[in-house]
């Protein structure tokens, strides 16, 4: 099947739809003396730019040798190998954010764009019956679906950098320059206040009054005073039951009052409750018609934006994964590699995946900077352990694990050919220097190359399947 072939990424690459709005919403907002804030367009609730964290990049010279932890198995077992050329999917025309094997029958399910070689029908409604009924773009006819998510450069993601370094700044100038109140003015009024009450303690009784007289009136004072003060005694008793009949009629209020907000929180509680679970079923039943397709030139979707870059070569090698003999694969049976969910789920399945052409005896779980003459690389070795009876699991891996370091599988589990996924990517090195490339990821893995997967379904014919099992194990070096 003829393809157009794209060109690798240049210095001149196209702008990302989203990063184009939300550039221009940020000059707005300077030209008008705004603080520089963070702009989100295009679907709700994205940035403008996602690049990946700094801290995800490696140079490749700093990886250990002997790393690669699929090198050692490769001296064991049979040497055969069965190569199925695919091509690379150069002219993207079949991308699409489904996963038939880990979200069947979710569209725009995965929210992360994948690349596919072989079968040219497979999206999230794929099965075996449609994948039998499908073209192909593998030259021997090999109907399986290959798919892996792409890779994107941005280089404007540096731009929105800047952007986020001067807002740090304006608001790290807004914290100083905090003026202590002078208090000056009011001590010196404290002081005055204080030297008129020191005069009025200071002065004496009226003048012009005789001992006696001054007496008999200091009596009757006395006797107004305390009949004032018992006045106000029974006045504050007055008032202080008073008070505490308020106070008890309030209290049954509050009470009567808690009662009923108590019952009209559980009405609403259980109101909620019905609600959620009537939401939750509009939800799925969203999720499984529509969750959001790509959009723009990048085909950008969820948290992911940049231009794709397309691998410069694909290589689909099955070979022994260090087992003396190999037995066929059953036609249907899905294999994963990675965990696109690592965060969540663990490390358990994620697998270091980068390395460098030429450092191919180390990998790493970095996104790799390579040096002058190096490419960017991709190696994905798949499980080769089955159970001899499914071609699926609930959790899409029970049924297939790896073997171990002597190319051994568990009890009850068959040897199967061992799918290696190679793709090499021509990054421009001033990419790879800037840390501006990056993979594409649900939103939660933030890019983090750990997140690294592919995807495999066996739709070979009997003919193809008997022709690679034998290669392998006769230690042919077969290619189709």
């Amino acid at each position: 099947m003829a393809r157009n072939s794209r060109s690798p990424v240049t210095g001149k690459h196209r702008v990302a739809r989203r990063t184009k709005i939300a550039m221009g919403a940020i000059g707005l907002a300077i030209a008008v003396g705004g603080l520089a804030v963070a702009v989100s367009a295009g679907r709700t609730g994205e940035a403008s730019a996602d690049p990946a964290d700094p801290s995800f990049f490696i140079d490749i010279n700093k990886v250990p040798a002997g790393s690669n932890v699929n090198a050692a198995l490769k001296q064991k077992g049979a040497q055969g190998s069965f190569t199925v050329d695919c091509g690379t999917n150069a002219d993207g025309s079949h991308h699409n954010p489904d996963n038939f094997i880990a979200q069947p029958g979710i569209k725009n399910g995965a929210q992360h764009l994948h690349d596919y070689v072989g079968n040219v029908t497979t999206d999230a409604d794929s099965s075996l019956k449609s994948l039998l009924a499908g073209d192909t773009t593998c030259k021997n006819g090999d109907q399986s679906a290959y798919f892996w998510p792409v890779i994107r450069v941005d280089r404007e993601d540096e731009a929105a950098d800047q952007s986020k370094n001067q807002k740090a700044k304006q608001e790290q100038q807004g914290k100083t320059g905090d003026v202590q109140q002078d208090k000056t003015a009011q001590d010196a009024k404290d002081a005055q206040d204080q030297n008129q009450r020191e005069r009025r303690g200071q002065g004496g009784g009226r003048t012009g009054l005789g001992t006696q007289q001054q007496g008999d009136q200091n009596d009757g004072q006395q006797q107004q005073r305390r009949q004032r003060e018992q006045q106000q005694n029974n006045q504050q008793q007055d008032q202080n039951q008073n008070d505490q009949n308020k106070n008890q009629q309030q209290n049954q209020n509050q009470q009567q009052n808690q009662q009923n907000k108590n019952q009209q929180q559980d009405q609403n509680k259980n109101q909620q409750n019905q609600q959620g679970k009537n939401q939750d079923q509009n939800k799925d039943q969203a999720a499984q018609e529509e969750l959001g397709g790509p959009q723009g030139a990048n085909e950008e979707v969820g948290d992911n934006d940049g231009e794709i870059i397309e691998p410069e070569s694909a290589t689909l090698k099955f070979i022994g994964g260090g087992a003396q003999n190999v037995v066929a694969m059953p036609l249907g049976l899905k294999i994963l590699y990675g965990d696109a969910k690592q965060s969540t789920n663990g490390p358990k399945n994620a697998r270091p995946s980068w390395t460098c052409t030429g450092f191919e005896d180390r990998l790493t779980d970095k996104y790799p900077i390579c040096p002058q003459g190096s490419k960017v690389e991709r190696i994905h070795a798949f499980p080769n352990c089955w159970d001899g009876k499914n071609t699926d699991s609930a959790d899409h891996r029970s049924h297939i694990v790896f073997a171990d370091q002597q190319g051994k599988c568990p009890q009850g589990f068959k040897n199967v050919p061992q799918l290696q996924v190679t793709l090499v990517y021509d990054v421009p090195q001033d990419v790879q220097q800037n840390k501006q490339y990056k993979v594409d990821a649900f939103a939660q893995e933030a890019h983090n190359p750990k997140s690294d997967h592919d995807d495999f379904a066996n739709v070979m014919s009997k003919q193809i399947m008997g022709r690679l099992v034998n290669c392998i194990n006769s230690g042919k070096a077969c290619a189709e």
